[in-house]
């Protein structure tokens, strides 16, 4: 019981900052879209401050180049709690693990907490090991390696072979027509018949001895492959017998992540995947910060009061995270946890749910009989969402009830304002459509960046896909991303912002977001933008001019919508 009452007094940690001015928040912190709580910076503030102090462990997060032990930056959770005896305090965790060392003192334990040294999964990792060295061994054994060889020389001794008495049995078969063609009419006919006689038995008897050859060298090659195929046997048990104990491990591993929620209710990591028809969960799931604090708290009847992530390091060469900033709780690991763990639970709303457009209007900047455009406001959804319904598209449609086919021609993110073209009928959105899948059409974006940048002018070309962990964040992909270019000029570099046209050559999902914050971009992320930079009351970036072919008159139009910022 001592130990216990130790490692709770070693976790939940008290708030060195006065904090008796701060009001308690009415309702839990929504993990996956949140401007932290104030509680929650105080004890962010006084975990990086502790991280930068402590001797415990050691850890460089990627700032020193040099170290190639380290494992670069991590994310790092706390959770405001109160406990059993009415204390405010707070957890701290991270996702994953600090390289090899012991589990750090005051951070909160792994779901699965199994003890270090000798437990079921490093015995199991142990057999598999074993495993994978007697199926390298082999691999690469003499004798396998030898019979594999004889094996393949055999096959090509044999096709070598037999395609040599081919030529052969051709070449006899030219000599045999040459012969009949040259002594048809030069010997008498009982003669010519007895020529003939020889030369069909000549091709009969080349024919048979082919046979033979072909039976004599598949002979050959089957027991050479025999005894090839005895090892390959033995390999293929090998691996299937390590794929199983693997898939077995992985198993007892899943099972042994069980996650309480405040109902004292507890889920295995694989049942609340296939809940979700998802198989097999992703790897890391269940070794995030959010689910270890959360799993401790429920598990110490702790009340959960809020809870925020942040950033520790140099950022990855991938997604985007920048040191010390707070980010959500990621969707692909984190979301179907979570929703178990803060099932009952009274949640911030989600912000992503809730329509704030309703009273900002839609400018008309052109208009004739064939096409308009408007110049959308931040925060209306081009198109209609699964939840928010008012949009470009739907309030066109409620307005101009006469036209067919779909209105909008092409999209803005939610947060971005600007220009956007509509179309009254097919014809004219097929016409419109396509010079933006042809790249005809010129486009100029303004942003204002949260830092000044060096360059005045260039351009960036980064490949971008889908973030599969944390949709609909993008990620920069050399393998698999598409890619994206970017020229930019910058207008304006003062109080430590930079204001830049954008000049998009192709049209990815986040493309400009994503050029501007990632470090092998500019590295400085828009204005206000949520998900790659720190939220603002909007976010800066404005489609802000748009030249293009007139879909029925030719003519060439340039439409300007000045950003408000």
């Amino acid at each position: 019981m001592g130990d216990v009452r130790s490692e709770l007094q070693e976790i939940f940690t008290p708030f060195k900052t006065e904090i008796g001015h701060i009001p308690l928040p009415d309702k839990f912190t929504f993990p996956f879209y949140y401007e932290p709580y104030p509680l929650c910076i105080i004890a962010a503030n006084e975990l990086q401050a502790f991280i930068k102090e402590q001797t415990h462990w050691q850890h460089n997060f990627g700032f020193d180049p040099n170290n190639k032990v380290a494992e670069g930056g991590k994310m790092f959770g706390v959770l405001v709690v109160q406990n059993q005896s009415g204390e405010i305090g707070y957890l701290r965790a991270f996702s994953g693990k600090l390289n090899d060392t012991p589990w750090p003192k005051n951070f909160v334990p792994s779901i699965n907490n199994l003890p270090e040294g000798d437990n079921f999964f490093n015995r199991g990792m142990r057999e598999i090991n074993v495993l994978g060295d007697e199926i390298r061994a082999l691999e690469t054994s003499v004798e396998m390696t030898a019979a594999q060889s004889e094996y393949e020389n055999t096959k090509q001794q044999c096709a070598a072979e037999i395609e040599s008495f081919r030529a052969f049995m051709r070449q006899r078969k030219m000599q045999r027509q040459r012969l009949r063609t040259a002594l048809e009419n030069k010997i008498s006919a009982d003669g010519f018949a007895l020529l003939k006689d020889s030369l069909v038995k000549e091709s009969y008897h080349y024919q048979h001895e082919l046979k033979l050859l072909v039976a004599r060298c598949e002979a050959e090659i089957n027991a050479k492959k025999d005894v090839f195929y005895a090892f390959k046997n033995q390999l293929k048990k090998q691996v299937e017998k390590r794929a199983a104990h693997s898939a077995t491990l992985q198993k007892k591993l899943f099972n042994s992540y069980q996650f309480l929620n405040s109902a004292g209710e507890k889920k295995s990591l694989e049942s609340i995947f296939n809940e979700r028809s998802i198989i097999q969960p992703p790897a890391g799931a269940g070794d995030c910060a959010a689910p270890k604090l959360l799993h401790f708290a429920f598990k110490n009847n702790m009340k959960p009061i809020a809870m925020a992530e942040f950033w520790w390091g140099v950022s990855p060469t991938t997604t985007i995270r920048k040191h010390g900033h707070f980010y959500p709780a990621c969707k692909n690991k984190c979301e179907p946890i979570l929703a178990h763990m803060l099932g009952g639970m009274d949640l911030d709303p989600n912000p992503m749910l809730m329509d704030n457009a309703q009273t900002k209007k839609l400018k008309i900047v052109y208009e004739d009989e064939y096409m308009l455009a408007v110049n959308k406001p931040e925060g209306l959804l081009s198109v209609p969402g699964k939840e928010i319904k008012d949009s470009v598209a739907t309030r066109m449609k409620a307005k101009y009830t006469e036209a067919t086919g779909p209105l909008v021609v092409h999209r803005l993110d939610m947060a971005t304002s600007g220009l956007l073209l509509i179309a009254k009928s097919l014809e004219v959105h097929k016409n419109l459509q396509a010079q933006f899948t042809n790249r005809t059409i010129k486009k100029r974006y303004v942003a204002l960046l949260e830092s000044e940048i060096e360059q005045d002018s260039g351009i960036i070309k980064l490949p971008l896909r889908v973030d599969l962990d944390n949709r609909p964040s993008q990620l920069v992909c050399f393998e698999h991303g598409k890619l994206a270019v970017t020229r930019y000029e910058v207008i304006e570099k003062a109080n430590g912002k930079t204001r830049i046209n954008l000049f998009p050559h192709t049209g990815r999902t986040h493309q400009l977001r994503m050029h501007m914050a990632h470090p092998l971009g500019l590295n400085a992320a828009i204005v206000g933008d949520a998900l790659y930079g720190k939220k603002a009351e909007r976010m800066f970036l404005h489609a802000e001019y748009l030249q293009f072919e007139h879909p029925v008159t030719g003519h060439k139009m340039r439409l300007t919508a000045k950003a408000d910022f």
